[in-house]
């Protein structure tokens, strides 16, 4: 008998798979639709921080599991033998006037009072380099706790090195011993058909794949748009946040626009031709945060779910925190992450 039944094979449901796998759990991975087959299967892959400032559990939960990455992305890629296209590069982002300039200088004094030693939240001023994007005051904040990975090819890592641990995705099994539900946006409806209120929904966001180089450069997050450089020499732009929509899998004329920005706000990628377009629906809890924990009146289920934007930098924590909780009875998950917080 297994110990664990994990059902959904996004990046939560494989990243708290491989956390138990490590503590010695005998674990099954199922999901009827495939490995990434939600939101998962994207192509952004933004781990980039919160403000530092107003901090709260959320910040901090987020600030730990962005210093977890960096061994958790080691270990799968040696086990697996595959790349997770994880690069701790930093980011840019534009100043756009004095206000923004002065909010820029006070969480400077922010995340070196929250981050420490770990990152620096800092000005710089910007140049004619082509990767530079173009900012109206001429300077420029630069974070060095920004990373990213190739959302894809870091399910398919996680599933290789669960693979080699004897773990293999399955598409069916019966509903025996603890089961994990990591869902994703049929997950949160599930939930709100037996709540009085809503615990979710899903959030539509298009993105788009160019075939330009600029691997080991940082990512830039300019005018809204997340432009990353991945490390097999595409740069992913992305993404809409749509809350109303008829095709979730359709890209159209938002898209366009994002590209337009991102096109604009770095020169560099005016001539690069779009190699792919992606459509997908993320799972947003009604907290806005993760929702973790036990399913309410249903003993031994437990939920992962509501990574919406953040998940894949929220997962080697989030698989810390419910491998705790599943394995050894331990919570540790913070206020605002509870299932009940979203009741």
């Amino acid at each position: 008998m297994t110990d664990l039944t994990i059902r959904g094979a996004g990046i939560f449901g494989l990243s708290i798979a491989w956390a138990c796998v490590q503590r010695g759990a005998r674990v099954r991975l199922v999901d009827p639709n495939g490995l990434g087959a939600g939101s998962s299967g994207g192509i952004v892959g933004a781990l980039a921080p919160h403000v530092p400032e107003n901090w709260n559990p959320k910040k901090a939960f987020q600030l730990d599991s962005l210093l977890m990455a960096e061994n958790f992305w080691r270990d799968v890629e040696e086990i697996s033998g595959r790349k997770a296209g994880y690069a701790r590069t930093g980011r840019f982002q534009p100043i756009a006037d004095e206000h923004a300039l002065r909010l820029a200088q006070g969480r400077m004094e922010g995340a070196a009072a929250l981050w420490g030693d770990h990152a620096r939240w800092q000005i710089v001023n910007g140049s004619t380099h082509d990767w530079m994007p173009d900012s109206p005051t001429g300077q420029l904040i630069h974070d060095t706790l920004s990373a990213h990975l190739h959302p894809r090819q870091a399910c398919a890592a996680l599933a290789g090195a669960l693979e080699k641990k004897g773990v293999t995705l399955e598409t069916d099994a019966p509903e025996h011993g603890p089961q994990l539900w990591a869902t994703g946006v049929a997950g949160l409806l599930e939930l709100s058909e037996t709540h009085t209120r809503s615990m979710g929904a899903g959030v539509k966001g298009q993105a788009a794949l160019l075939a330009h180089d600029a691997r080991g450069r940082p990512q830039i997050f300019a005018q809204g748009v997340h432009i990353i450089p991945h490390l097999d020499g595409t740069v992913a732009i992305g993404s809409t946040s749509e809350r109303l929509y008829d095709d979730p899998a359709q890209t159209d004329a938002a898209l366009d626009d994002v590209i337009a920005t991102a096109r604009a706000a770095v020169p560099a990628l005016a001539d690069a031709p779009v190699i792919l377009r992606w459509a997908g629906v993320r799972p947003r809890s009604r907290s806005r945060a993760p929702m973790l924990g036990h399913w309410p009146d249903r003993p031994d289920h437990y939920i992962a779910n509501g990574g919406f934007k953040i998940g894949f930098g929220m997962a080697p924590k989030v698989a810390s925190v419910m491998a705790d909780l599943i394995l050894e009875g331990k919570d540790t998950i913070p206020e605002g992450f509870r299932v009940t917080d979203n009741l």
